[in-house]
């Protein structure tokens, strides 16, 4: 049985399907619909990457709000990211 695939948003061409929305809510279904495995994985490493250098907990309200809007952009925006969360910006006067 060969795999079913999707026009993947992030690598812009056809690649293998998720198996399921690796999200809740909307921007799951949109992920799902329109991202490939292979486009999920380069997200996981983006993410990976903010948690890490932005000392960010999955379990805080607003750390994940801010990986859901980093999700949402990576996909569906400009591709980019802020690197830093917005509690961890400092401004210099």
């Amino acid at each position: 049985m060969t795999p079913k695939t999707v026009y993947c948003v992030r690598l812009k061409k056809e690649g293998e399907a998720l198996e399921k929305p690796p999200y809740i809510g909307e921007l799951g279904q949109k992920i799902f619909e329109n991202v490939s495995k292979a486009g999920w994985q380069e997200w996981l490493k983006f993410q990976t990457m903010l948690i890490n250098e932005n000392k960010l907990s999955p379990i805080n309200p607003d750390d994940r709000t801010f990986l859901e809007q980093q999700m949402d952009n990576f996909f569906f925006g400009d591709g980019g990211g802020d690197m830093v969360a917005p509690a961890q910006k400092v401004t210099l006067s």
